[in-house]
C-alpha cells in the first residue's frame, strides 16, 4: 500500500520543482536577484551595455569578477528604476522603436542592418530593446533631476581655460568707474591719506560707496556717485587701470595713489578683450566641466536617494 502512494506521488510530482531564486538586496520595491549578478557579467563584455555613468570614471573591467562593486552598480540602477516609477517617467514601446528609426537614420542603415550590427556585437535584438528602454527612461530621469539645473558660464569656462594656460591673460577693453578723490593740495599728502584711510575703513563697514563718495571725495568736478565715465584702456591713469585689472564688476580697489592724488575706485562696468585662443575652444571647454559637474551632482543624487530609500542587502 506505501509503495503504491509513493508510485502515484512520483507520478503526480511535477517533472521538476520551481526554484526560488535568492534575492541579494532590496531597493524600494525593487530586487536585486542572483541572476542580476550573472546577467551583468554578460553585459560586461558587450559594448555600451553597462551604464559608465554609475561607475564614476572607474572602466568597466573594474566591474569583472568583483561582487561587491557589481553589487553597488545594480543597487544604483535599481534605484533610477525605482525613481522612474516614482515619476512616472517609463517609456512605451512605440517611443523605443522611434528612437532605433532614428539610430538607423544618423547612422546611414536601414532598421534591419542597425539590429544585425547590433547582434554582431553579441547583443540580442530583445536585449537591445530592453537597454534601450531603459536608457531612454535614465536620461528623462537625469536631464529632470541633474542636467537641468546646471550652469556652465562663459566666465567658469575662462577660469578654466587660465587654470590650464596661466601665460594667457584677458585684457580690459572698455571700462567704466567711480572713484573718491582725496587731493593732495588740501592740507598735503599725509592728511589726504588720513582722510582716504577713514573712508576706506566705513566702505568696509558696509556703507555704501555712492554715499561715501558724496561726503568724501575732493573732485572739483564731482558728479553723482563719483562716476568718471566710461574709458577704453590706455585712456586713464595707468595707475587706477593697473589697480582695477583684477577687480571683478562692483568690486573697490583699496587706496590708489596717482599722479594727481588719492583714490578709491569702483568699478560700475567691464568689458574684457577674450584671447582668440579662447574663443576657439570655449564650447569645448564648457562641455567638459558639463561632464565634470553631472558626475559629481549624480553621485551626491544617488548618495541622497540612498540615504532616502529603503535597501537592504542580504549578504
Amino acid at each position: 500500500m506505501i509503495n503504491t502512494l509513493l508510485s502515484l506521488m512520483l507520478l503526480t510530482a511535477p517533472a521538476h520543482a520551481d526554484v526560488v531564486e535568492k534575492t541579494v538586496a532590496i531597493v524600494n520595491s525593487e530586487l536585486v536577484l542572483e541572476s542580476d549578478f550573472k546577467a551583468l557579467e554578460k553585459r560586461i563584455d558587450k559594448p555600451g551595455m553597462v551604464d559608465e555613468s554609475l561607475l564614476f570614471d572607474k572602466p568597466v573591467s573594474s566591474l569583472k569578477g568583483n561582487r561587491k562593486a557589481q553589487l553597488d552598480y545594480l543597487i544604483n540602477e535599481k534605484l533610477l528604476e525605482s525613481e522612474v516609477k516614482r515619476l512616472n517617467l517609463a517609456v512605451t514601446t512605440d517611443r523605443v522603436e522611434s528612437e532605433l528609426r532614428d539610430m538607423a537614420k544618423r547612422n546611414n542603415l536601414s532598421q534591419p542592418d542597425l539590429i544585425k550590427a547590433i547582434k554582431s556585437q553579441g547583443v540580442t535584438e530583445e536585449e537591445y530593446r530592453a537597454f534601450l528602454k531603459e536608457k531612454i527612461e535614465k536620461q528623462s530621469l537625469m536631464d529632470s533631476e541633474i542636467i537641468s539645473k546646471l550652469r556652465i558660464s562663459d566666465e567658469d569656462a575662462l577660469n578654466e581655460y587660465l587654470k590650464q594656460n596661466p601665460n594667457s591673460r584677458p585684457s580690459i577693453d572698455e571700462f567704466s568707474v567711480a572713484h573718491i578723490f582725496f587731493s593732495p593740495k588740501k592740507g598735503g599728502a599725509e592728511a589726504a591719506v588720513k582722510r582716504a584711510e577713514l573712508a576706506l575703513g566705513k566702505l568696509r563697514q558696509g556703507e555704501s560707496f555712492e554715499t561715501l563718495a558724496q561726503q568724501f571725495s575732493e573732485d572739483p568736478n564731482f558728479t553723482a556717485g563719483g562716476s568718471l565715465g566710461t574709458f577704453k584702456s590706455g585712456e586713464f591713469l595707468p595707475e587706477i587701470e593697473e589697480a582695477i585689472s583684477n577687480l571683478k564688476v562692483g568690486e573697490t580697489t583699496p587706496i590708489v595713489k596717482s599722479r594727481i592724488g588719492y583714490h578709491i575706485v569702483k568699478v560700475t562696468s567691464k568689458k574684457m578683450a577674450m584671447d582668440p585662443k579662447f574663443e576657439k575652444v570655449k564650447d569645448r571647454i564648457k562641455a567638459q566641466l558639463l561632464e565634470q559637474s553631472f558626475k559629481r551632482q549624480l553621485k551626491l543624487w544617488l548618495q541622497t536617494k540612498r540615504d532616502d530609500s529603503f535597501v537592504r542587502v542580504n549578504e
